[in-house]
């Protein structure tokens, strides 16, 4: 059976950007993400409310400046290395694509721009959409829903072998991707 998640970001963000992970029926906080613009080494942990008193997953960037980040995700309890997240640069001028890597490193799947991405480059107005394919199989659908004042993206995941919460931190590594560009712009 599949799962639904909504990710709402404030559309005007200074010092740090707020993701919000929901439920879509009732609207129930599943995971907050704090992501400050200014920092060198991007770092950054999913916390299970707006206190951010209970951490659920650490992402941490492997390098300070590279064209193609590897990103790591951990569970933040145990430490358990999830899976990695490896953006490819040159490949993701066109189009966003990142690799999707196991805990040992070999590559499972990837994540990738769908649609008229290209024409999203000089009109950025126009909504998103990302999917996430593991072993040739769209697992994750991730479309931006068009809203004045807030920005929000409808998630859809399928039953997989890849823990969910590595799978939405896939999703929302692809949303903050869209908002460094739109920072851009």
């Amino acid at each position: 059976m599949e799962s639904r998640y909504l990710i709402k970001r404030p559309f005007w963000s200074f010092f740090e950007r707020t993701f919000r992970i929901l439920s879509p029926d009732d609207g129930r906080l599943i995971m907050l993400v704090r992501h400050p613009i200014w920092k060198l080494r991007e770092e950054f942990v999913f916390c299970a409310d707006e206190a951010r008193s209970r951490a659920l997953l650490r992402i941490r960037s492997r390098q300070m400046v590279a064209i193609n980040h590897c990103f790591d995700v951990t569970d933040a309890e145990t430490g358990l290395v999830l899976g990695a997240v490896q953006k490819q640069g040159l490949r993701s001028l066109v189009r966003d694509k990142f690799l999707i890597l196991d805990a040992a490193g070999r590559e499972v799947g990837h994540m990738e721009e769908l649609g008229a991405s290209l024409l999203r480059r000089f009109v950025p107005l126009l909504p998103s959409r990302h999917g996430v394919f593991v072993g040739g199989v769209q697992v994750a659908d991730l479309r931006q829903v068009f809203r004045f004042f807030t920005k929000e993206f409808d998630v859809v995941v399928q039953p997989t072998t890849l823990d969910p919460r590595f799978v939405l931190a896939c999703a929302l590594l692809a949303v903050m991707a869209e908002a460094r560009r739109e920072d851009r712009n």
